[in-house]
């Protein structure tokens, strides 16, 4: 065997263990997040979820998800420096689906408001730990954090790089100013409010508003008709022909 072909052997085997060693960035980035811990847990996702989604329907200019990770590494690696939160919207970015939000492919975007469901599993990592991610690294404006159970819930707001705790109002809501809402429990469950005080509806919630109202016209409607039709036999009793008048 020639020198020439041991040399040839040889590049081939380094080059069979460099790309053993080699991990190439995946294209598209999928969510990591654990299975959600109980019924509750998801039903209070999915009423954010929808309610903000119904209220900014005609908006394409945020992205509203939840128990989906946020991977923002430095170095643009998938294996370090990645956080799910429960629920977060990040403003000022297209409104379409993703399977994960990377910062470095979202314009170094972090979430502008994050909620965090309390769990026991959880609930000291959000009070301690994320807290101070969220502070330190993600610089998110506004994060709440609530409990579907003790119904203990909780607002922040940065200022000048350092959360400061909110004051509830009377009713016990917190404001939050990135979505220009009113955060608050409402029969166990977190809900939104508008500025005025008007609770954010669910879609199911808006079709059934929506069928109430045309039930109560419909029963308005048949109450004046039937006054009209009892004044019309008082005017036929006294002789008047209603049709003249």
């Amino acid at each position: 065997m020639t020198v020439a072909k041991d040399l040839e052997i040889l590049n081939d085997d380094l080059e069979a263990d460099v790309l053993e060693d080699v991990i190439f960035p995946p294209g598209d980035l999928l969510s990591d997040e654990p299975p959600l811990e109980n019924e509750l847990h998801l039903r209070q996702l999915m009423l954010l979820i929808q309610c903000l989604e119904w209220l900014w329907r005609d908006r394409q200019d945020f992205y509203a998800f939840g128990n989906l990770t946020i991977y923002y590494s430095p170095r643009q690696r998938k294996s370090e420096k990645f956080r799910g939160p429960d629920f977060f919207v990040v403003l000022g970015t297209e409104r379409k689906p993703r399977p994960s939000w990377v910062v470095w492919e979202e314009d170094g975007k972090y979430p502008n408001v994050i909620v965090e469901v309390l769990s026991p599993k959880t609930a000291k990592i959000d009070r301690g730990l994320k807290k101070q991610l969220y502070q330190d690294t993600f610089r998110t404006p506004d994060y709440f954090w609530f409990d579907p159970k003790t119904l203990e819930f909780k607002g922040f707001h940065l200022v000048d790089g350092r959360y400061q705790e909110l004051v509830p109002n009377e009713q016990g809501w917190l404001w939050s100013e990135q979505l220009g809402l009113w955060l608050g429990v409402r029969e166990s469950m977190l809900r939104l409010f508008t500025p005025e005080g008007q609770l954010i509806p669910s879609p199911e919630e808006a079709v059934e508003q929506e069928r109430q109202l045309k039930e109560q016209e419909r029963q308005l409607k048949e109450q004046e008709q039937q006054r009209a039709e009892r004044m019309a036999e008082k005017l036929r009793e006294l002789g008047i022909d209603p049709t003249d008048l």
